[in-house]
């Protein structure tokens, strides 16, 4: 297949274009900055430029990949590209669904409403946002052409937001070396991670299976608005996924454990960012992200490796670096050494 990314230098973007070349596919990448894989085409544009797709709306593709985020960049895509693209398939996420407060939430769920400007004004807006730019697909496409993809929390090796590497790295590294790991008291929360492998090389899956039918509309039925899918990783209590972290690091550190009212009153973050706990939620509206629906995408070819499997190999990456908590500001998300070891001490004390 004649395959065109837009995107192609970051995580997820990269991570499909080497799925694309692995599979034997020709890649052009449309992106701003030079590092895509070795064997993909670069076009170097900035998609807030109106004009960025004018080179490869001239030529044909069989498929286009699109990872965007704001609506305007998807709009002029579809614009640009509808006449000359056989499939679009856009990576949406799993945040677009008006309600995560259940489990099992399905592709048929009701969605926010559409953000109507072309630029996300804020990442408070980042559902809305991608609603619109799916909507923009499935109307300049039409269901039978184009492809949504939902992704739920994705991890594995390099992910740089650090929310599914933090957990093995801690207990990796306890802090100052010691033999305890602060942990969230909340072993039933649901987490769910897909494998950014996993979701790359089933995206080109998907891919090469829709070409092959010719655009036959397999699975627009189940959703009413063309093939939608939930690429998410299978439900694993928060207490299972932290046993799993610890056995990839080969620790034998105790978990320590506090409950949510006082991780918050001590200003410890749920999710992610500086001074936060990944995978820890406190929001019961968001309690369904860890147990969406991955049957539609099941059905569909995805398989998924074991979570150990993925958190090992993100370990793995991790370890020639040494530990990554020993600063301020030492890793994308979780706690530093300085952050933790107070609390540590004061639940000791408390005790």
């Amino acid at each position: 297949m004649k395959i065109l990314l837009l995107g192609g230098t970051q995580w997820v973007g990269r991570a499909l274009a080497e799925a694309c070349l692995g599979a034997g596919h020709s890649v052009t990448c449309v992106a701003r900055g030079a590092d895509v894989p070795a064997g993909a085409k670069l076009v170097r544009a900035d998609r807030y430029n109106r004009g960025a797709l004018a080179t490869v709306a001239a030529s044909s593709w069989d498929a286009v990949l699109d990872v965007a985020t704001q609506p305007g960049h998807v709009r002029r895509a579809v614009r640009d590209l509808s006449g000359v693209a056989g499939l679009y398939l856009f990576v949406s996420t799993c945040g677009v669904y008006a309600s995560l407060a259940e489990a099992g939430v399905d592709e048929a769920a009701p969605v926010v409403e559409p953000l109507s400007c072309d630029v996300m004004p804020s990442l408070d807006q980042y559902g809305s946002a991608k609603v619109a730019c799916e909507l923009a697909v499935r109307q300049g496409f039409g269901p039978a052409r184009s492809l949504i993809v939902r992704p739920g929390l994705i991890g594995g090796p390099g992910d740089p937001t650090g929310r599914t590497t933090y957990w093995p790295a801690r207990f990796a590294w306890p802090v100052g070396g010691g033999k305890q790991v602060l942990v969230p008291d909340e072993p039933d929360l649901p987490t769910s991670v897909i494998d950014v492998r996993d979701l790359a090389a089933w995206i080109v899956r998907l891919l090469q299976a829709a070409a092959e039918a010719d655009g036959a509309a397999d699975g627009s039925a189940a959703t009413g608005q063309g093939r939608v899918y939930n690429a998410v990783g299978d439900s694993v209590p928060l207490g299972r996924h932290l046993e799993l972290a610890r056995s990839a690091a080969q620790s034998d550190a105790e978990m320590v454990r506090a409950s949510s009212a006082w991780l918050i009153e001590h200003g410890v973050s749920p999710w992610s960012g500086l001074r936060s706990l990944p995978l820890w939620l406190t929001d019961d509206r968001l309690r369904g992200l860890g147990c969406l629906s991955n049957a539609q995408a099941r059905a569909a070819g995805l398989v998924l490796r074991p979570l150990a499997q993925t958190l090992a190999d993100s370990l793995r990456q991790i370890r020639p670096g040494g530990s990554p908590f020993v600063g301020r500001r030492a890793a994308p998300a979780g706690l530093s050494d300085m952050y933790e070891l107070p609390l540590l001490i004061e639940l000791a004390q408390t005790a």
